[in-house]
């Protein structure tokens, strides 16, 4: 293991990339030496990082060859420890773990006759905690492997989960892709019906469309088991636990293989930032205390989200959530992460009532939980080393300098970062400027601000502005002329016409100026109308927004189709073409009063204009390799709900006449609210 040296071994090339961090040597440094301290331990005391983060063949219960039980739990605060269930009446008392070291306990069952399994599959048990004041609670091992929740209960329930025959993957897992195009998803509202959709209606209903779509990679929110459906998986009660609501661990396993199958990778959306505050189905007080995974006190619990905050400073809380990470990747075949809510734990203050302005001195000092910094250095190597093929992605408000550097460089790990800002910018046009007034400059700074070095993921819209008191950019575009006017049997109003091409022109540029991979929330693609809200007693626990409309866009006379198609061709055309695994785009124009902006990545040259009325022809666009150009995408296109002004035989040559500091250049006729692609021929042969 090459980190184990106390030094940060490529320190060097973080500070050439950004000399503005060389004030800050010595804190990446001590960040370093905090991560490497917690990497030596592992070696030196737990047998290996390759160990450490398999406990869960430890933790929990795991049956022998002999047919026998073997039951471990980290508690604690606990005075003694129980296991009950079906298998032996509920007596809480008859089966007492051994305590040992360091608030472990241990139980062993030996097997039934003919060493059949004391507990058999599907039976329900629970932990029995007496605290040192002698009081008993019910609790579920925070390793259960499934839990649900059954006919009237409010809580869940932990059920032995040890099928006969267990799900065998049949595919072979895709190469990582080069260009991330990522369809972000919820099982549960996968259907246009007002009820919890299933891990098989996705296999069977949702992947063929997102295969068609051209998207590369999936990212599956609230699979980690959570008691609070409306929390959008967020407040996690089971960690080790894919959600029940869907279907059995089994229908999971084969959604991701089946996905596999189709060349799509499939990456999971996980809280590591905190946990839900249930204590009867949660981690919270599993042993009678206040603490034990959390920071006891106020600064165990987040005031926002009414959730317990983990100590990563603690052994056993770095055990529990490395070993999480592995056991999704190796049991269900998750190929990478999406952590959630990073910019909470980085800080002290969890970003509440902190508004980032980017000055470094935010960056680094006594606000940085530097505990739960060395903890995503310790995940991002662990993932990398072990399963070198996987993803992760941070999720990160603050602007965390090197978050998505390699830790051997002093960084966090992070293969990828969100770029935030951008959906930000797309929803302060629409709400606060008139299409006349938007800054092309400022668009095009907000699409390319990002630190050299470091991937980002760019996206319009995520489910952030799906959610309930926001709107999706179909929504701000058109609002409620959707409800009466997206069929083609209908007028086109200008407000209909007006959405449909600005909602091309901000996902195509969004796509290829934004970054280095590509995020859709499902539905967005062909502007999914209304919010999103799940069942909740504010609306009646109507599942009436808690759905996706899927069969909108395949309903021939409605305009939904045309956004669908063009999201399909513009996801086509970057598999092809491969601009988000090409160096950063070089734009040569963005002309405010013409509202045009130009820009060459991946040898293609992209023109938009977002004036509302000006069309312009023989309009003269700089680009640095000549030769034969023709339209490879056209936003203008009838199938996209375009107005055909553009025809597709015509040849742009180039002119070796230079312009806005390129050496070559073409006239093209860039119809208003028009997006056009060209691709040079000479190249494509």
């Amino acid at each position: 293991m090459a980190a184990l040296g106390p030094d940060v071994p490529e320190l060097d090339r973080l500070l050439e990339r950004d000399p503005y961090l060389a004030p800050f040597k010595q804190d990446i440094e001590r960040r370093y030496a905090a991560f490497n301290r917690i990497l030596k331990n592992v070696v030196d005391n737990e047998g290996g990082l390759d160990k450490f983060t398999r406990s869960y063949q430890a933790f929990g219960i795991h049956r022998f060859v002999d047919g026998g039980l073997y039951c471990k739990e980290w508690a604690p605060g606990a005075e003694a420890v129980f296991l009950t269930g079906d298998f032996n009446n509920w007596n809480p008392f008859s089966h007492p773990y051994k305590k040992m070291d360091f608030g472990k306990w241990e139980l062993f069952i030996p097997p039934g006759p003919d060493g059949v399994n004391p507990v058999s599959h599907g039976s329900k048990l629970k932990v029995v905690i007496r605290n040192q004041s002698g009081e008993i609670f019910y609790r579920i091992s925070p390793w259960a492997r499934y839990v649900a929740r059954q006919d009237i209960s409010v809580t869940y329930d932990w059920i032995h989960w040890e099928p006969p025959t267990p799900y065998k993957r049949k595919h072979r897992v895709p190469k990582r892709p080069k260009s991330l195009r990522i369809y972000e998803s919820h099982v549960g509202i996968a259907s246009p019906e007002g009820k919890i959709a299933s891990y098989k209606n996705f296999t069977h209903n949702v992947l063929p469309k997102v295969k068609d779509l051209g998207y590369n990679c999936i990212q599956l929110m609230a699979v980690m088991e959570h008691a609070y459906y409306a929390s959008f998986g967020y407040q996690v009660t089971s960690f080790f636990a894919a959600s029940s609501r869907y279907g059995p661990p089994d229908d999971l396993k084969e959604l991701i293989d089946v996905a596999h199958s189709m060349g799509i990778i499939v990456l999971l959306d996980v809280v590591h930032s905190h946990a839900s505050n249930n204590s009867e189905d949660g981690l919270n007080k599993f042993d009678g205390t206040d603490s034990a995974f959390f920071h006891s006190g106020p600064r165990g619990t987040h005031s926002l989200w009414d959730s317990r905050l983990f100590d990563y400073a603690n052994w056993e809380v770095l055990r529990f959530l490395l070993s999480n990470l592995r056991w999704w990747i190796e049991e269900y075949g998750f190929d990478g992460f999406r952590f959630d809510g990073i910019s909470s734990m980085l800080y002290h203050h969890h970003g509440i009532g902190v508004s980032f302005s980017g000055d470094y001195n935010e960056y680094f000092g006594m606000q940085v939980d530097e505990d739960a910094l060395a903890y995503l250095m310790m995940a991002n190597y662990m993932i990398h080393l072990l399963h070198p093929e996987c993803i992760t992605i941070a999720e990160d408000v603050s602007g965390m300098p090197a978050l998505a550097c390699p830790v051997m460089e002093g960084g966090s790990g992070f293969d990828y970062r969100l770029a935030m800002a951008i959906p930000d910018k797309w929803i302060q046009l629409l709400k606060e400027f008139k299409d006349e007034e938007w800054d092309m400059g400022n668009i095009v700074f907000t699409l390319t601000n990002r630190r050299h070095g470091e991937k980002y993921i760019a996206y319009a819209e995520s489910h952030d502005q799906a959610l309930v008191g926001d709107k999706t950019l179909a929504f701000w575009l058109m609002d409620a002329e959707m409800y009466t006017y997206m069929s083609i049997l209908s007028p086109l109003t200008p407000v209909i016409d007006r959405g449909i091409q600005l909602h091309k022109m901000i996902r195509l540029i969004t796509h290829a100026l934004g970054g280095d991979g590509y995020l859709n929330f499902m539905g967005n693609e062909f502007g999914h109308p209304e919010w999103l809200d799940f069942p909740r007693r504010g609306n009646n626990e109507s599942y009436h927004y808690a759905r996706r409309q899927f069969h909108l866009a395949d309903d021939q006379i409605l305009r939904y189709r045309f956004l669908n198609a063009f999201d399909r061709d513009m996801n086509k055309l970057e598999e092809k073409c491969g601009w988000l695994a090409s160096p950063q785009a070089y734009v040569s124009e963005k002309h405010e009063s013409n509202k045009v902006i130009a820009f060459e990545r991946a040898n293609l040259l992209f023109i938009f204009n977002f004036h509302p009325s000006k069309s312009f022809t023989d309009y003269r666009v700089g680009v640095q390799i000549p030769g034969k150009y023709k339209i490879a995408l056209d936003s203008d296109a009838p199938e996209y709900g375009g107005h055909n002004r553009l025809d597709h035989n015509t040849e742009f040559f180039t002119q070796e006449v230079s312009h806005n500091y390129r050496d070559n250049s073409v006239l093209v006729y860039i119809p208003s609210r028009v997006a056009i692609v060209l691709e040079n021929m000479d190249i494509t042969k």
